[in-house]
């Protein structure tokens, strides 16, 4: 029932009466019936809660078919609304904000089906589904369910001036090393700088315990005299290897380095023993969605081979959809391996679904570490 055409209704009850009557007797109920129709399908924008620089506005190239077809009405049929990092989009829908799509990656996942503030994904409507990579598709199952459809992925490895060490780190553990004392830049992130500790110790970063928590935060602390800065930007990714002082920027991602090499600087991306962390977001339909022929069409467009590989090619980032390799510049699928999609698991330590209470666990902890002398 739209309580919205309900509520701008003012005629007198007699009226009101006399109208229902008629229609009930004209259509036999049949509005009843067609009340799911005009869910489906709607004139209404769809609005998606995005990541800056993902927007279908300013790069149609990322959703060609969709972009294509509506062309000349693309600001009438897309409305944004933009986030810096997943905890704001998160607590955003938990507030009230309607989103049609919304665009997280996939440690944040488990959380949005828990709250109920995403809906099944009917994967029959996507005629792109097939070519997408089995295991990001794994990812966003829950209680078997779709919930999200894998988008890009990408990796966080050490960022390396190799013409200012005397040695190039090959480990997340050789982080600790005092060669690098007062010239590392670490990623502000208390999930990300959890886990790279976690694997310096050997441990799994998915299953510890409240002691693993301790020997984490304790290692952690035995890392600042090596720390230059933090970082919490991208852009500043891209900025501090350039300098003198920054010699290893850590968990940055692959296109930093692309950047930076671009401009002539010697640098190096890690493939660390432990393996690099991997990340996959994707897009999920919001809970009270409800234009939903407008959103499988541009989901559908939105993992079209064509549409993987304009991004892929313009940021570096690795395609869920395995179809448009073919279409990605070879240097990337060279350099993001692209072509070994059966072994990127196994050579990757991808984010985890993380429940609230472990995520708060390692805020805290991070916290605490900063505030640390």
């Amino acid at each position: 029932m739209n309580t919205r055409l309900m509520s701008k209704n003012r005629l007198p009850l007699t009226i009101f009466a006399l109208l229902v009557s008629l229609i009930l007797v004209a259509c036999g109920g049949e509005s009843a019936n067609n009340s799911s129709d005009t869910t489906e399908s709607s004139n209404d924008p769809l609005t998606i809660l995005e990541w800056s620089g993902y927007d279908a506005i300013g790069y149609p190239q990322f959703y060609v078919p969709f972009s294509n077809t509506y062309a000349d009405t693309l600001e009438d049929k897309l409305t944004y609304s933009f986030f810096a990092e997943d905890a704001e989009a998160f607590a955003k829908l938990q507030s009230g904000f309607e989103a049609d799509l919304v665009h997280p990656c996939n440690s944040w996942w488990a959380l949005y089906v828990e709250q109920g503030l995403v809906q099944p994904i009917d994967t029959s409507r996507l005629s792109n589904w097939a070519g997408l990579q089995e295991d990001m598709v794994a990812m966003g199952q829950f209680n078997g369910e779709q919930y999200f459809v894998p988008w890009d992925w990408g990796y966080e490895s050490m960022l390396v001036r190799t013409d200012l060490v005397a040695e190039v780190p090959d480990s997340w553990a050789d982080l600790w090393d005092e060669q690098y004392a007062g010239h590392i830049a670490l990623w502000d992130s208390g999930e990300a700088n959890y886990v790279i500790t976690a694997l310096a110790l050997g441990l799994d970063p998915w299953n510890t315990t409240p002691e693993d928590d301790e020997r984490i935060k304790a290692k952690l602390l035995e890392l600042k005299p090596n720390l230059l800065t933090y970082w919490t930007d991208y852009t500043e990714a891209y900025e501090l290897p350039k300098g003198e002082d920054a010699w290893i920027v850590v968990n940055a991602w692959q296109d930093a380095y692309a950047n930076v090499q671009s401009e002539g600087y010697e640098v190096s991306y890690v493939q660390p023993t432990e393996g690099r962390l991997g990340w996959v977001c994707g897009f999920g339909i919001g809970a009270d969605a409800q234009n939903l022929d407008l959103i499988y069409e541009f989901l559908d467009a939105a993992i079209a081979p064509e549409s993987m590989a304009a991004f892929a090619n313009e940021y570096w980032y690795g395609a869920a959809n395995l179809d448009a390799l073919p279409l990605i510049d070879e240097f990337v699928v060279e350099f993001m391996e692209l072509d070994q999609a059966d072994t990127l698991v196994d050579r990757t330590v991808f984010y985890h679904a993380l429940t609230e209470e472990q995520r708060q666990t390692r805020v805290d902890l991070w916290d605490e570490v900063k505030a640390a002398p």
